[in-house]
């Protein structure tokens, strides 16, 4: 339900349990972030599931990730439930109308979605380092990796263009140390083996041809809505490092492509970032640095970025101090962390007199939540004990046929199913060494095509014990022949030429000796 340019996220109760008034999200402050938190079952998911068709009716695209499989029954039409229409006359939500959203699946791995690549050179060496929990030694080494890369116009699109220039660096160790610091051997090694690893974790499939526009994840239909992009990420947890560096990255990418708008009438683009925790977990200062930077920055670019996690303390308090839309599901707090987080949770609310928030945060039930957005002004409103509206599409994960269907019909089907190597660092540099093993061949091809010209026209030549026949045949020794204008000497006259540049040395010694004594006095 749409409303003057607002978002309806449910209605809000007063201390004695009856109607108090709807609870809105405003769209001209939809870029300004937001955070939803809550233990595990209150009803986070369904939450993230009725801001992103409010988003996609408000004609906002829209990108979220798919944690647990269920999010994707956003792309099928709603079922009556009694439980649902039973929230719907609660809180007033009279019609209350199921219909079915733009959708478009996406998978790192091409199995539930269309495939979602990126280039290691638009990764860059910090992303790459923090996919790879490298050490301060390594990052410098990969950052000289992408220097190398550049000035010698090397393409770095998939892993195998990253081992090749790996290798190629290792080989090179010394020379390239002079230039650009330097490169230890064992650092190298460290990062071919961490390479490794993600490959056999499946990052290969990430890092390659075609990789992912954008634009193809900021599209509105011909009715006006906005498509909601789902990322499949069941199998992506398996790899946390890999999802929250993949998330950072289209943040990232967002950043550097969008132009700036200052502050529109709806957002560009809103992004949900689930299990938000993943990001931040033993993330090295510099990335969290660079999260609040793109968060803070991003929404000069019409982006909104919502974090969703079981736990405020999950995210660092100068991410969190950017977030300004807030819905608290229930939080337990039978733990001295639990009982932080509450009070945490709390103290981040403009207060209502009509109740302590730590005290309800701990009694909220399933699909209620404290809320707070930004008013009049950005200013937040005073938090309010909330019943969050029962979503309109299917509640719970759609079928594989469905999911398949959906895929055929989707405006990016065909566009990134298939790979694409064009020629890169791997193919250059395995070229430069084929190429230079060729010359090396013919060189010394050349320097044996003498010795096997005199051995044909039986020329004599010099062995050295152990290796070749160190007998020379009977026509050689009955006729020897000059080699090269050079005529072999026999032993009487080799000794008498010895015995000559002996003495010649000895003279030549002393009259230099009487001449230097000859000055000295």
């Amino acid at each position: 339900m749409l409303q003057d340019g607002k978002l309806y996220i449910g209605t809000s109760r007063k201390p004695d349990d009856t109607i108090n008034k709807a609870e809105y999200l405003d769209l001209k402050f939809g870029n300004r972030h937001g955070l939803v938190t809550g233990a595990t079952g209150t009803g986070k998911t369904v939450t993230l599931q009725i801001l992103a068709e409010g988003f996609s009716n408000a004609g906002v695209p829209v990108f979220c990730a798919d944690v647990k499989g269920d999010l994707s029954g956003i792309g099928a039409v709603g079922e009556p439930k009694d439980f649902l229409q039973k929230r719907a006359t609660e809180i007033g939500l009279d019609p209350y109308d199921f219909q079915e959203f733009p959708v478009i699946f996406w998978d790192l791995y091409g199995e539930k979605g269309h495939r979602v690549r990126t280039t290691m050179t638009e990764m860059g060496p910090l992303l790459l380092s923090r996919l790879m929990n490298a050490t301060d030694a390594q990052e410098g080494v990969l950052n000289i990796a992408f220097k190398l890369a550049d000035e010698g116009g090397l393409a770095l699109l998939d892993l195998k263009d990253m081992q090749a220039l790996l290798n190629y660096m290792g080989e090179n160790a010394t020379a390239l140390s002079n230039k650009y610091g330097f490169i230890s051997k064992a650092s190298v090694g460290s990062i071919q083996r961490e390479l490794l690893i993600l490959e056999q974790q499946g990052a290969e499939q990430f890092f390659g041809e075609p990789a992912l526009k954008i634009s193809d994840i900021m599209r509105t239909t011909r009715d006006g809505r906005g498509a909601i992009s789902v990322l499949a990420a069941d199998k992506l947890m398996m790899n946390p490092r890999l999802y929250g560096t993949f998330l950072l990255w289209m943040m990232s990418e967002l950043f550097e492509q969008l132009p700036e708008i200052g502050d529109p009438e709806k957002p560009k683009l809103v992004f949900f970032f689930d299990e938000a925790h993943l990001l931040f977990n033993d993330a090295p200062k510099v990335l969290v640095e660079r999260v609040e930077q793109v968060v803070r920055l991003i929404r000069s670019k019409g982006v909104g970025v919502y974090f969703v996690t079981q736990n405020p303390l999950d995210v660092p308090e100068t991410v969190l101090a950017q977030l300004g839309n807030r819905v608290q599901h229930a939080l337990r707090a039978y733990t001295p962390r639990e009982q932080k987080a509450v009070k945490t949770a709390a103290d981040t609310f403009r207060p209502n007199p009509d109740f302590d928030c730590a005290t309800v945060i701990t009694n909220l039930g399933t699909g209620e939540a404290l809320v707070s957005t930004l008013a009049a002004k950005g200013a937040p409103s005073m938090v309010e004990r909330t019943l969050i509206r029962p979503p309109s599409s299917r509640l719970g994960p759609i079928t594989e046929a469905e999911r398949a269907a959906l895929m055929k019909i989707s405006p990016v089907a065909g566009l990134y199913d298939e790979d694409f190597d064009r020629e890169s660092a791997y193919e250059i540099l395995a070229a430069r060494a084929a190429k230079s093993t060729e010359q090396a061949e013919a060189a010394r091809k050349a320097e044996e095509e003498p010795a096997q010209a005199d051995a044909s026209t039986g020329g004599s030549r010099w062995t050295l014990p152990g290796f070749g026949n160190d007998e020379p045949d009977a026509a050689t020794r009955t006729k020897p022949k000059p080699r090269s204008g050079y005529q072999r000497e026999s032993i009487a006259e080799a000794a008498m030429k010895t015995v000559a540049r002996t003495v010649a040395s000895s003279l030549g010694r002393a009259l230099v000796r009487g001449i230097l004594g000859s000055l000295r006095r």
